[in-house]
This record gives structure tokens, C-alpha cells and sequence, in this order.
């Protein structure tokens, strides 16, 4: 099928265990499209059952581009994915495709849609001192001290997004200017029309898939993958890639932190706050596709409206 659109780019959002790839996949059989991954712990080589990463033969026959592109020990900042993305949808619409950007990291998308702050770039010596601040005071000490510093981007980042709140002290220790301050400057990235389409079931159901796939990693050899990444002597629990919601538990399992019971209560209820953070982001979207299930036939006549 040949859709009359021009240049424009298809944003398929969903909190996690939502269904996007699957529709993703349904929409890519029906006209030329190439699906772009926003998923910032589906980057990762190595890291599969955890991420929920499509099986090989489901890449190998619907590639999904920016999967499996850096090694854990690896950063990859939203800047490196905003021009790794660019270059895709480019290269899409050079051979007559039309781009499906799908994912649940909404740094990412935003990222791509309103431009990225010149903000300073992190170093190994930053991160280290953040990192290690992280293991001495925990999250929610450190999202204090960037309300002192920085209430502004406090009110907007959760107590628990280690990550971000770590980035917005790392921001202030370097450049002695607040992340709200720097972030009135930005740069475009794309130029594009998007249209949006937002698979959002309702929570109950979200919290079922959550905890029957985690019980299905287990079954599939997580705990195995995690102790392979924990051989590797680069990788340590305060990377951005460990962070990812299930390794973080499973981490601490295998350095006996915690009983097997426990690490799978904790990893189903991180990735239940993941959801809801996502979820709680995806609300606020305008002028999106909202569906409640995977539906191709809404899903078409939506990107084909005018």
C-alpha cells in the first residue's frame, strides 16, 4: 500500500507491555515504512530478555533500527539519539519509506519534537562523582538537593529518575547554571509533521502484562543474562544500562542483597513505576490517536487524515 503522505513522521508511543511493537510490526506490513526504535535500554548489545527486546527473527525479518547499536558500558545521551534518529528518518524518506518512530522513552521523543538544551557534555570525571554520590546518599537525598538548587526541574523529574536527577546536579556542578536556566535554548532537530498515535491500555491490564512477562523473563533465562553482563568488568551497578528497571534488581539479587522472591516483587514494581511515569506523560499529549488496543484500521485512517 502507498500512502499519500508527505514527509511525515509517525510517532507510535506507549507505556511499557503496551503492545507498540506488535502494531508497529501490523503497520510496517501494510505500506513501506521503517521502524525506528526510541527505547533507551533497547540500545543496549547483550542486555535481551530484560529489555523485552524482540527475538532475533522478528528484527532479522522487521528491522527495527537503533536496537543493539552500544555495549552496556557504553553512555548514550539523548543528544547522540536525536542525530542517530534524524539520520534514519532521512535515509527513510530517501528510499520512499515513511519513518515509525516507536518506543516508550519520552526524553527521546521530546528530544526529536521541541529541540535539545545546550547543555554541557558529561565526562567520565562527572559521572563518577555523581555516580558515587548516588551509592552514598540514594535518589531521593539528591532530588533534595536539586529542589535547593533547582526547584523548577525538582517539580518535573521524580524522586526516583536517578538518571535525570543526577544529570541536573551534574549540569549545575559544571556550568553553575540551573538545567530550567539552560534549557530556554534549543536546538531543532527535526522539521517534519508528526503524527502521533498513543497505544494506552487501561492500567489493570498494563499491570498484568508487567508481572507476566517478568515471570516469563525468568523463565527464560534472565537471572543467566545478568550474571553474563556481571562477568564483564566495565559494567558496574550505577551505569545508566544496570539502572534499567529489572537488571538494577536482579544486580542486587546476585550480590545477595536480596532473596529471589523479593528481587521479582521489586522489579515488577519498578516497572509498574515506570508505567506510570510514562503514562502520566502520554496523558498530556494533544492532537494523538489514543487506543486502548492494537487497531491497524484506526491506525491508518488517523495517518491518512489531512
Amino acid at each position: 500500500m502507498t500512502l499519500n503522505i508527505n514527509k511525515t513522521v509517525i510517532f507510535l508511543m506507549g507505556p511499557t507491555a503496551s503492545g507498540k511493537t506488535d502494531l508497529a510490526i501490523e503497520l510496517s506490513k501494510l505500506f513501506s515504512a521503517r521502524l525506528i526504535s526510541v527505547d533507551s535500554a533497547l540500545i543496549y548489545k547483550g542486555m535481551d530478555i530484560g529489555t523485552a527486546k524482540p527475538e532475533q527473527d522478528v528484527l532479522d525479518k522487521y528491522p527495527h533500527y537503533l536496537v543493539n547499536i552500544c555495549t552496556p558500558d557504553k553512555s548514550y545521551s539523548a543528544h547522540d539519539f536525536a542525530r542517530d534518529a534524524a539520520k534514519q528518518i532521512d535515509i527513510a524518506f530517501a528510499k520512499g519509506q515513511i519513518p515509525i518512530l516507536v518506543g516508550g522513552t519520552s526524553f527521546y521523543f521530546n528530544a526529536l519534537e521541541y529541540g535539545l538544551s545546550n547543555l554541557p557534555e558529561s565526562n567520565q570525571q562527572s559521572r563518577d562523582k555523581f555516580n558515587k554520590l548516588l551509592k552514598d546518599k540514594g535518589s531521593i537525598e539528591l532530588h533534595k538537593q536539586l529542589s535547593e538548587i533547582d526547584k523548577k526541574a525538582a517539580d518535573r523529574i521524580h524522586p526516583n529518575d536517578s538518571q535525570r536527577v543526577t544529570r541536573a546536579l551534574e549540569v549545575f556542578d559544571i556550568s553553575g547554571k540551573t538545567m530550567s536556566e539552560l534549557q530556554g535554548n534549543k536546538d531543532p532537530v527535526i522539521s517534519y509533521p508528526i503524527k502521533k498515535i498513543v497505544l494506552m491500555p487501561n492500567r489493570a491490564k498494563l499491570h498484568n502484562r508487567i508481572e507476566n512477562r517478568f515471570i516469563s523473563m525468568m523463565e527464560n533465562g534472565f537471572i543467566d543474562e545478568v550474571k553474563k553482563l556481571k562477568q564483564d568488568k566495565n559494567l558496574n551497578e550505577d551505569l545508566p544500562s544496570i539502572r534499567c528497571v529489572g537488571y538494577r534488581q536482579a544486580w542486587q539479587y546476585l550480590n545477595n542483597e536480596m532473596n529471589e522472591e523479593q528481587m521479582i516483587e521489586k522489579a515488577i514494581i519498578a516497572t509498574r513505576q515506570l508505567c506510570k511515569r510514562q503514562s502520566t506523560w502520554l496523558k498530556n499529549e494533544t492532537d494523538a490517536l489514543f487506543l486502548e488496543s492494537p487497531d491497524v484500521e484506526k491506525a491508518l485512517k488517523f495517518i491518512h487524515q489531512d
